[in-house]
């Protein structure tokens, strides 16, 4: 196994439904992504991302294949690890297009709610979840409430929430939608810093196409095959 690869895919399909009203949304798919790229995932609309980004994240089971995170197969025509909402919650960060920030909860409770789940202990999360704020540009925002915030500060808040597990993969679905042209370049730089200095792997669903080139890869889906190509 290459210790540098941080996902593998290997003749993954996924269809709904059976006999007559069964439903192909991808076909034999072979792919793998190191760890540190930073990749898009491209398709026009109903052609499998968000299936494939579920898939990825260990949500949604394929409907055969193998799927392999870091050294570990997870899934093998069947599911293999015993607990896979442990696996999301110490492995995989995920950020949406809405923030999704708990809106009672201050920005410092927001960022710590999984890490506290995970039963770590407050004298290691404070110092990692200080870390992880600075290192955003946030320090003094972590009292305020989600309301207190802009669009673009909430999406920096809710990257930092994806953050503080120390996930080796970020799947992010279409994390600019929300916001202005400015803001949108401005939280993909960001990622990708982070890809490189986190040595993260980070998925990101866009429709936008003026955001590939801050890409390394893209990972397009068409007639049910998934293409990978360098940028």
């Amino acid at each position: 196994m290459n210790n540098n690869i941080s996902i593998k895919i290997e003749n993954l399909e996924k269809s709904f439904g059976e006999g007559k009203s069964k439903v192909s949304i991808i076909k034999d798919a072979n792919f793998s992504l190191n760890k540190g790229e930073f990749v898009a995932l491209v398709a026009p609309s109903g052609a499998g991302k968000t299936t494939l980004l579920m898939i990825l994240g260990c949500v949604l089971a394929p409907t055969s294949g193998k799927v392999t995170i870091g050294d570990e197969i997870v899934y093998d025509d069947k599911w293999l690890v015993k607990d896979d909402r442990a696996l999301r919650r110490t492995k995989i960060g995920f950020i949406f297009q809405a923030h999704y920030l708990i809106p009672f909860l201050n920005i410092e409770e927001n960022i710590t709610l999984l890490p506290y789940e995970n039963k770590e202990s407050p004298k290691v999360v404070k110092p990692r979840v200080k870390a992880i704020i600075d290192y955003l540009d946030m320090s003094d925002k972590l009292k305020s409430m989600p309301s207190e915030l802009s669009g673009g500060q909430n999406q920096r808040i809710a990257i930092a929430r994806a953050l503080a597990n120390n996930p080796d993969i970020i799947l992010a679905d279409e994390p600019t939608a929300a916001l202005d042209k400015q803001r949108a370049i401005s939280v993909v730089k960001m990622l990708k810093k982070i890809t490189r200095e986190k040595n993260v792997t980070i998925i990101m669903v866009t429709h936008d196409d003026s955001l590939l080139p801050y890409c390394d890869k893209v990972l397009s889906i068409k007639d049910k095959k998934i293409d990978i190509k360098e940028n």
